[in-house]
C-alpha cells in the first residue's frame, strides 16, 4: 500500500494521502478500486456524498468523507465521515453534524489536480494564511474552535475567505440609535482593550523585529495594552496616544508601530501628518494597520472619503492595494506587505534588506512581493452589476432595522429549544421590537431570518431533555403539573401539547430499557455523533461530561445507576453494558490534566438485582492501571482533545502503543518510555531530562556502560567519562536503535573500539582526533556553552570479527538511517553516526602517496532512504 501512495496526487499529512473526487482518475487504479469498494461498503456514492478521501498508509483502510461547502467555504468544516477497512468489511460512520468543534480542511489546493482552475484562488488563502504565520504550529488547527482562536491570538479574525485585522472593532450599531450623533468625533471610543497583542506588533514579533536588542515605540497607543504585553516581556517599549496618553514623551525608536490610527482620523491633513510623523520616529522600521473593507458593506453614513458609525466615531477602510499605494504616496517609500491590513516601510536600508532575506528564504513559493496580494484579487468574485431593486416592503425594512434584536430574538429561541415568551427576555428587547399582539409572527420572522440548524437542534435536544425529565419524576414522586415551573410548563405544551402526551411518551421509551437490540441501536447512534467508543455490540463509554448529548434512551438507562450511587458527575467515565443490564462508572487521576490517567475507583452497578460493586484500585490485590486512547472517550468539544489525540499519534509512532496489540501495565509502560529516553510533560512527549544508570539498556542489545566503558584510552587511563548533557544519553539511545540494533541483528555482536568521548577523555588520546567534527562528544558543551560538535547525534567506531568490514559497511550504509559514515579497511573499525538530520555521507579514508588518510565521499555506494 504505501508503494501505490507515493504515484497519488494529493496533500500529505504523515503517512496519509488526501484527494478530493476530482484527483482520483490521477491516482493508480489499484487505489481507484479501493476507494469504490469502500464506497460501496459504506452505501455511500462519491460525488453525491463524499467529497474527499484520505488513503491510509498502513493496512487495508481508508476514510471517505463529506466537508461542507468545499468549493466555497475558506476552511471547510467536516459533516461526516466514513473509516472502512476492507480486510474485514466494517464501517465506522461519524456524523458531525451536532458538534461545536468540528474538524476543518487547510490548505484545499493540494487535494486537487495541478490544472484544476480553483488552485489560485485556494492558494492565495493559504499563502495569507502562512504569511500571518497561522501554520507554524499545526497542532493548533485541526479544529474550528482552536483555529478561529489562533486566528484571533494573531490579531485577526475570519470573515467569510478574508482575514480582517482585530482593531477599531465597533459595538453592535444597532444597540445605539441609527441617526449619527452629533458633536466632535469620538476618536477614542475606536480603542480595544486587548488580550493578544495587536496585528502590527504581533507581525514585527513574528519576524524578529521586536527583540530585547530594539526600542519600541506605540505611536497612538490606545490604552496601552501592546506596551504593557512587551514591557512584560522584556523590551523596552513605550506609547503616546492623544486621549489615552497625551502627557507620555513622544521619542525615537529602532521600531514604531502606527496601527489602527490613520483609519479613524475623519481629516485627510491631519491623516498625512500622523503617518509622516511616526516615520519620523522610526529609526529602522515602521509598521502601519488600517482597516480593511470587507466584502460587505460597511455601516454607518458615508462622511468625507470614510464612514461614521453610530457612535460617531470614524472609520476610513481600504483595500489591501490602496493602503499600500497611500502609504508610498504619502512617504515617498516602499511599502512591504507583512500580512492583511499591515505593512512595513524601512528606514534601516540593511534591516530591510536581512528581512526580505530571512522572509523568502523561509517561504520559497513566495517568490515575489505582493504574490499572495495577486492572487488574492484572483480569489475575489467578480462584482456584480447594481441594478435596480424597488423599494422594501415594510416586514423587509422592519428586518433591516432590527437584525440586532431579532437575533437576540433568534438565540433566546436557540437556548430555550422553543419560541421564548416577551416575559422571558429583557424589558428594553421587547420595546425595541414593538411586539404588541404580533409576537407569534416576530419569532417566525426570527426563525426564517437566521440560520435554521441551531435552532432545530436546540428543540430536539430539548425534547429529549423533557423525556428524561419525566422518566426521573417516575423514579420518584410524581409532582404535580400546576407545581411545575412556568418555563417548563411552556416547553411541555410546545413540544409535547399537555403533561398526559410526555408521560406516555415517556413510558413508552421506559418498555424498551430492556429491549438489548433497542440499547445497542441508540448506542450506534451515539458513537455516529462522537459520543464515546463502542466495542463491539457489548457496551458503549464515554466521558460523563457527554452523557447529556445521549439519547434519552441511555441517559434514563443511566439514571437508574444513579439511584444506587449518586451523582455520575463524581465520576470521570460511565460504561454502558448492552446486554447484561449494568453500568460501570470509573474514577480516574487528574483525568483532564494527564494523557493516560490512572484509575482508582470503579464501580459496577447491576441493575438487575439493584445492587453494585465497588473496587479500589492501588493495592497489591488491584493495582493502578492507565486509561489508554483517551481520545476514544471524549471528542473534540472536550478540553485538550487535539493534544489528546496528537499525544496518541505520536505513542502510536514510536512504538508506545498500538491499537492492535494487548495494552501494557502501568509498570511496562513507563518502563518502555524510560527505556526509550521519553518523559511526559503534560500533553507532550519529551526527551527525559535525567541520566540513566550504566548498566541500563541502550537499545536492545547494548547498555551505556558498553559506549562509556570502551577504547583503549578510557581502559589506560581510568576516566569516568561520564556524560554531563542529558541529550548526550538520548542520542547514544539514538545510534544504538537505529543503527547498531539492526547490525547486530544481522551480522551478531559488534565490538566497540570507540563510543562516548569527554572533554577529559580528549584531552588524554594521542594522535589526531576532530571533537568539533565527529560526533563522539554527543551534546556536550564547551567551555562557551556551545555544542562540542555542532553536528550532535553520536557517534562509535566498531569491528565485527571474522566479517569483511567493507561489506559490513555498504550493507550499514544500504539499511540503517545513518548520518555518517567513514570506512578505514576491510579488517579495520568503520565509524558511524546518527543524528536527527543525517547527511547520508559514506566516506572512503584512502591513503595518498604521502602515507596519509584522505577523506573522500563514495556516491556509488546505496544509502538507506
Amino acid at each position: 500500500m504505501p508503494e501505490l501512495l507515493q504515484g497519488a496526487v494529493g496533500k500529505r499529512v504523515a503517512d496519509h494521502v488526501y484527494g478530493h473526487i476530482a484527483v482520483l482518475g490521477r491516482w493508480p487504479q489499484a487505489l481507484r478500486e479501493r476507494i469504490e469498494r469502500a464506497a460501496s461498503l459504506a452505501r455511500v456514492n462519491l460525488g453525491e456524498h463524499v467529497n474527499v478521501v484520505k488513503m491510509h498508509a498502513l493496512g487495508e483502510q481508508l476514510s471517505l468523507l463529506a466537508y461542507e461547502d468545499f468549493d466555497t467555504a475558506p476552511f471547510p468544516t467536516l459533516n461526516k465521515s466514513w473509516r472502512i477497512n476492507l480486510e474485514t468489511g466494517t464501517v465506522v460512520y461519524r456524523d458531525y453534524a451536532d458538534s461545536h468543534n468540528p474538524p476543518i480542511l487547510h490548505r484545499k489546493e493540494l487535494l486537487l489536480p495541478p490544472d484544476d482552475p480553483r488552485i489560485p484562488g485556494y492558494m492565495a488563502l493559504t499563502l495569507t494564511a502562512e504569511t500571518l504565520g497561522l501554520f507554524d504550529d499545526l497542532s493548533r488547527i485541526g479544529f474550528r474552535e482552536q483555529w478561529l482562536a489562533h486566528i484571533a491570538t494573531q490579531g485577526y479574525t475570519l470573515r467569510g475567505a478574508e482575514f480582517i485585522p482585530i482593531a477599531n472593532v465597533e459595538a453592535d450599531s444597532n444597540v445605539f440609535p441609527t441617526a449619527v450623533l452629533g458633536g466632535p468625533i469620538q476618536r477614542h471610543l475606536t480603542a480595544l482593550s486587548r488580550t493578544n497583542l495587536s496585528a502590527p506588533v504581533k507581525a514585527l514579533w513574528r519576524h524578529g523585529l521586536i527583540s530585547p536588542e530594539r526600542t519600541f515605540f506605540d505611536y497612538g497607543c490606545g490604552k496601552g495594552d501592546d506596551v504593557r504585553t512587551l514591557c512584560a516581556n522584556g523590551i523596552d517599549a513605550s506609547g503616546w496616544d492623544p486621549h489615552f496618553r497625551p502627557e507620555a514623551v513622544v521619542c525615537t525608536a529602532d521600531t514604531v508601530n502606527l496601527g489602527f490610527v490613520i483609519n479613524v482620523i475623519e481629516d485627510r491633513d491631519e491623516r498625512v501628518e500622523a503617518l509622516r510623523g511616526a516615520y519620523r520616529f522610526a529609526n529602522g522600521v515602521l509598521a502601519i494597520a488600517a482597516m480593511l473593507a470587507s466584502q460587505q458593506p460597511p455601516d454607518g453614513r458615508i462622511h468625507g472619503d470614510g464612514y461614521l458609525t453610530s457612535r460617531n466615531t470614524f472609520q476610513k477602510y481600504f483595500t489591501q492595494v490602496q493602503l499600500r499605494d497611500y502609504i508610498e504616496l504619502v512617504l515617498d517609500e516602499s511599502a512591504i506587505a507583512a500580512g492583511p491590513g499591515v505593512f512595513f516601510v524601512f528606514k534601516d536600508k540593511g534591516l530591510e534588506q536581512g528581512f526580505l532575506q530571512r522572509r523568502y528564504s523561509a517561504r520559497a513559493v513566495q517568490a515575489l512581493q505582493g504574490t499572495w496580494l495577486r492572487m488574492a484579487q484572483v480569489a475575489r468574485a467578480p462584482t456584480e452589476r447594481r441594478v435596480h431593486e424597488p423599494n422594501p416592503s415594510r416586514e423587509a425594512a422592519f428586518i433591516a432595522a432590527h437584525q440586532s434584536q431579532l437575533h437576540a430574538l433568534w438565540l433566546a429561541h436557540v437556548e430555550l429549544g422553543r419560541p421564548p415568551m416577551p416575559d422571558e427576555l429583557a424589558p428594553d428587547l421587547v420595546e425595541q421590537l414593538g411586539a404588541g399582539s404580533a409576537w407569534a409572527k416576530l419569532c417566525r420572522i426570527a426563525t426564517s431570518e437566521f440560520d435554521d440548524e441551531p435552532r432545530a437542534r436546540a428543540a430536539r435536544q430539548k425534547y429529549q431533555d423533557l423525556i428524561v425529565f419525566a422518566a426521573l419524576k417516575l423514579f420518584r414522586k410524581r409532582q404535580p403539573y400546576r407545581q411545575l415551573d412556568v418555563g417548563l410548563q411552556r416547553d411541555i405544551r410546545y413540544h409535547f401539547g399537555d403533561y398526559q402526551a410526555l408521560q406516555s411518551a415517556t413510558k413508552s421509551l421506559l418498555l424498551e430499557l430492556n429491549q438489548p437490540e433497542r440499547l445497542h441501536a441508540a448506542c450506534v447512534d451515539a458513537r455516529a455523533r462522537g459520543l464515546g467508543w463502542l466495542e463491539d455490540s457489548h457496551s458503549l463509554q464515554l466521558h460523563t461530561q457527554l452523557v447529556p448529548k445521549l439519547p434519552a434512551l441511555l441517559r434514563i438507562y443511566i439514571a437508574c445507576a444513579t439511584v444506587l450511587v449518586g451523582d455520575i458527575a463524581d465520576f470521570d467515565l460511565v460504561k454502558i453494558h448492552v446486554r447484561s443490564g449494568k453500568i460501570t462508572l470509573l474514577k480516574l487521576e487528574d483525568f483532564d490534566a494527564s494523557p493516560v490517567p490512572r484509575l482508582r475507583q470503579r464501580v459496577k452497578v447491576k441493575l438487575r438485582e439493584l445492587d453494585f460493586d465497588l473496587f479500589d484500585y492501588g493495592s497489591i490485590a488491584y493495582p493502578s492501571r492507565l486509561l489508554y486512547f483517551k481520545s476514544r472517550f471524549i471528542n473534540e468539544e472536550c478540553a485538550h482533545y487535539p493534544e489528546q489525540v496528537e499525544f496518541e499519534a505520536e505513542c502510536e509512532r514510536l512504538g508506545l502503543l498500538s491499537v492492535a496489540t494487548e495494552e501494557p501495565s502501568a509498570a511496562a509502560f513507563f518502563a518502555s518510555l524510560d527505556a526509550r529516553r521519553w518523559e511526559i510533560d503534560g500533553y507532550r512527549l519529551v526527551r527525559s531530562r535525567s541520566a540513566p544508570a550504566l548498566d541500563a539498556a541502550c537499545g536492545r542489545h547494548l547498555t551505556y556502560r558498553h559506549f562509556i566503558e570502551c577504547g583503549e584510552t578510557q581502559r589506560r587511563t581510568g576516566l569516568s567519562n561520564l556524560p554531563r548533557q542529558a541529550d548526550t544519553y538520548t542520542a547514544l539511545y539514538e545510534l544504538a536503535a537505529h543503527v547498531l540494533d539492526p547490525i547486530i541483528d544481522y551480522f551478531g555482536m559488534i565490538e566497540l573500539s570507540y563510543g562516548f568521548c569527554s572533554a577529559e577523555l580528549a584531552r588524554e588520546i594521542p594522535g589526531r582526533i576532530a571533537p568539533a567534527l565527529d560526533q563522539h562528544a554527543g551534546h556536550e558543551l564547551n567551555r562557551h556553552s556551545k555544542p562540542t560538535c555542532e553536528r550532535l547525534g553520536a557517534a562509535c567506531d566498531f569491528i565485527v570479527t571474522d566479517e569483511d568490514m567493507e561489506e559490513v559497511a555498504i550493507w550499514v550504509a544500504a539499511n540503517t538511517p545513518f548520518d555518517r559514515l567513514y570506512f578505514y579497511g576491510k579488517d579495520c573499525p568503520i565509524h558511524v553516526s546518527y543524528s536527527s538530520t543525517p547527511a547520508r555521507q559514506f566516506v572512503r579514508m584512502t591513503m595518498n602517496a604521502s602515507g596519509t588518510r584522505v577523506p573522500r565521499v563514495d556516491r556509488s555506494v546505496i544509502v538507506y532512504g
